[in-house]
């Protein structure tokens, strides 16, 4: 059975970095598209990047993150990673690693993501 796990969150202050991972099992993730979502408590589940399958990996990102975050993968290692610098306070969240079930039409959309991981919390103190 497919299985996604986050790690590497943890408690940091603000300005400082984290690198998130997610290794994926039981399926060959390195074939599909790969995002990560964060989610805070009473608040809808928010986008923060994804990257494409293939060698030339395109990459998303939501605004708040640009030029902070980093997405990328080692499909050697069924690995995806989120190299989060500059962090914010408001970067506090859940984060979680998700892949779609096949093609991915709109990587910002949580709907289009079938697999999910059971998260990693991120704390940025002020």
């Amino acid at each position: 059975q497919a299985q996604l796990v986050e790690s590497g969150g943890g408690l940091v202050q603000a300005g400082g970095s984290l690198r998130l991972s997610c290794a994926a099992s039981g399926r060959t993730f390195s074939n599909y598209a790969m995002g990560w979502f964060r989610q805070t408590q009473g608040k809808e589940r928010e986008f923060v990047a994804a990257i494409s399958w293939s060698g030339r990996s395109s990459t998303y990102y939501t605004d708040s993150v640009k030029g902070r975050f980093t997405i990328s993968r080692d499909n050697a290692k069924n690995t995806v990673y989120l190299q989060m610098n500059s962090l914010k306070p408001e970067d506090t969240a859940v984060y979680y690693c998700a892949a779609p079930l096949g093609s991915l039409y709109d990587p910002f959309s949580e709907f289009e993501y079938h697999y999910w991981g059971q998260g990693t919390q991120v704390t940025v103190s002020s």
